[in-house]
């Protein structure tokens, strides 16, 4: 019998074969093209299997591929039937090379125009010999004909207390930034753009507190936005103030008809193409630009600098609670959803918590090898005795938004001297990330070596990104700087918040991935302007996994004054067991 898969697979090349098709493209994205989608969006996983949070599938007549990065390889292999999908390496095949081997002469390749960005579609329309044909309406939506409804939830008020500055004040300075680029609006689809502008947040997609809208900031300041009306309460539309136009989903393509005449910024990474399409259809001059929002918001003001503290401290009781639960009695065979369930409870006894800020990593032995790995009841396993677990889960509260991940030994017995090695090779690299000092307008690119060093000392590496840009209440996953091998453009920036999380992983074996997030600050340098990392996160390192005699001097001291500032901060909180615990894991190190 075929698999759901299969079946779905063999539905659609019929379709397409009616739509006079040879192939669809299906990115994972929805109409806002975040990275988490709605459970009515999650087409690609409902076609293929495959749910991680980045991929496409292409899909021929006689082939078929499934791509993603090097955090689902694994993932993809458990998740998508081989017998009818190729599983690609999505930098190793991309996407367009892959179609451009296997498509037919003179294919006609059929995407659906609201849900793939300009800069997504850009590099098949190079390709020779084939034809991209903008289907009508949504090809995988026709099947799925048990597809779950759009959010219905209302958009509530991010107030001040929280945000730091009005709406009216970011929307008046971004305003003046697109008149002198000549803009006269600017449209948006990250709902993460949108709740920053606006001071409100939602709860349509899961871990990521914001509502599902489209809009149009003008130079002016004002914003069109669109929104279905049942989604705004009264006091929230009092909050949004008389200069946001709120219309149905319905009016938008009526609405940028308005712009005719006018230069319109669009940002072709984070707008679908069917906006420059209908603005260029209508009469206006599409240029492409950043979204105006994405830097602003990524530059944290003052008070939500100091909200992220606070949202640290609070997670860092949890996850010290946490830590301390899993050296107990209590949690002897305890499984990896268990385990998840706990960290979460632990945080839920908390204030204001608002939930996850993505589904908990919680990888016993060879899952946690898995880089992306998201345990199910079919693959729960339990904490066995003597092997590694990585738990890596944050949080959200109004204050901000936490990411933290740390690896730890079941025990009782000490742990073996090449794991030891090598998590002390991971330890080096974030602690000297975390040390580096660096002018102004350097890049993520040029740090991420610092935590790598030591790994390739040893001929090791891992296959993701060294650190992630992170929102305050808002995306776990922010831009535009990042820290990775992969060259940016972007400079760090006083108030952005980083990830530092260098991670080994031995397949079929273990994983070791060490995060903490960061703050950029202020450091002057002797001739220049720079900048040096604040360390949010609060939360030990397991130190039966370190091997002090491959710890520098400088290594211990900085260790060492982590683990007593975690002791100041979190201890008085914790309760007297848990306080015990966490003086033996924050004790200074003894160096061999």
């Amino acid at each position: 019998m075929p698999s759901a898969s299969a079946s779905r697979l063999a539905a659609l090349r019929t379709l397409l074969k009616q739509n006079e098709l040879d192939g669809l493209i299906i990115p994972h994205s929805d109409e806002f093209l975040g990275e988490y989608t709605p459970a009515c969006a999650e087409r690609l996983e409902w076609l293929t299997g495959f749910s991680g949070s980045a991929g496409m599938a292409l899909v021929l007549a006689d082939s078929a591929a499934v791509f993603s990065d090097g955090r689902y390889i694994t993932q993809m292999d458990q998740q998508v039937d081989g017998s009818c999908w190729e599983r690609q390496h999505i930098y190793q095949t991309p996407p367009p090379a892959w179609l451009a081997q296997k498509a037919p002469k003179n294919a006609r390749i059929g995407y659906d125009a609201r849900i793939m960005s300009s800069a997504e579609l850009r590099p098949f329309t190079t390709l020779s010999g084939i034809t991209l044909v903008p289907t009508n309406g949504n090809l995988t939506d026709v099947l799925w004909t048990d597809r779950p409804a759009f959010p219905a939830a209302p958009a509530t008020i991010h107030p001040l207390v929280y945000a730091g500055e009005s709406s009216q004040d970011k929307r008046t300075r971004l305003g003046k930034a697109l008149a002198e680029a000549g803009q006269a609006a600017a449209v948006l689809s990250d709902s993460a753009s949108i709740a920053w502008l606006l001071n409100i947040r939602g709860t349509d997609i899961p871990c990521t507190p914001v509502v599902l809208a489209f809009a149009v900031l003008h130079a002016d300041a004002s914003v069109d936005l669109f929104l279905q009306a049942s989604k705004l309460p009264a006091d929230v539309r009092e909050w949004l103030g008389a200069d946001v136009r709120v219309h149905e989903p319905e009016a938008l393509e009526s609405v940028l008809a308005t712009l005719s005449g006018k230069t319109v910024g669009v940002d072709p990474a984070s707008n679908a193409v069917w906006f420059a399409e209908t603005l260029t259809r209508h009469g206006a001059t599409v240029q492409e630009s950043p979204d105006p929002c994405v830097l602003p918001k990524a530059r944290k003001n003052a008070t939500e600098q100091a909200g992220t503290r606070k949202a640290h401290l609070k997670d860092g009781v949890a996850l010290c609670r946490f830590l301390h639960w899993l050296d107990t009695e209590e949690a002897r065979g305890t499984t990896e959803l268990q385990a998840a369930n706990k960290l979460d409870a632990f945080r839920a006894e908390g204030a204001d918590y608002r939930g996850e800020s993505f589904p908990a990593i919680s990888g016993a032995g060879p899952n946690g090898a898995v880089i992306h790995y998201r345990v199910t009841p079919e693959s729960d396993r339990a904490l066995n005795a003597n092997e590694v677990y990585l738990i890596d889960s944050g949080g959200q509260y109004p204050e901000g938004t936490t990411d933290v991940t740390r690896t730890v030994w079941t025990g009782p017995d000490a742990p073996p001297a090449r794991l030891m090695e090598t998590f002390t090779r991971v330890l080096r690299g974030n602690l000297r990330l975390g040390r580096a000092r660096f002018p102004a307008g350097t890049t993520g690119h040029a740090l991420d070596a610092l935590a790598r060093y030591d790994l390739w000392q040893a001929g090791l590496d891992y296959d993701h990104g060294t650190g992630h840009g992170v929102g305050s209440f808002l995306s776990v996953h922010e831009g535009p700087a990042r820290i990775s091998k992969n060259p940016s453009p972007i400079a760090l920036q006083e108030g952005m918040i980083l990830s530092n999380e260098p991670g080994y992983y031995e397949p079929g074996a273990y994983g070791i991935r060490l995060e903490t997030l960061v703050l950029v600050r202020e450091k002057a340098g002797e001739n220049r302007p720079g900048y040096a990392f604040e360390t949010l996160t609060l939360a030990p390192f397991d130190r039966r996994l370190i091997d002090t005699a491959l710890l520098g001097e400088e290594d211990c001291q900085i260790l060492d004054a982590y683990h007593a500032q975690i002791m100041t901060q979190i201890g008085p909180h914790l309760p007297d067991e848990a306080k015990n615990w966490l003086k033996t894991a924050c004790a200074p190190l003894k160096r061999a």
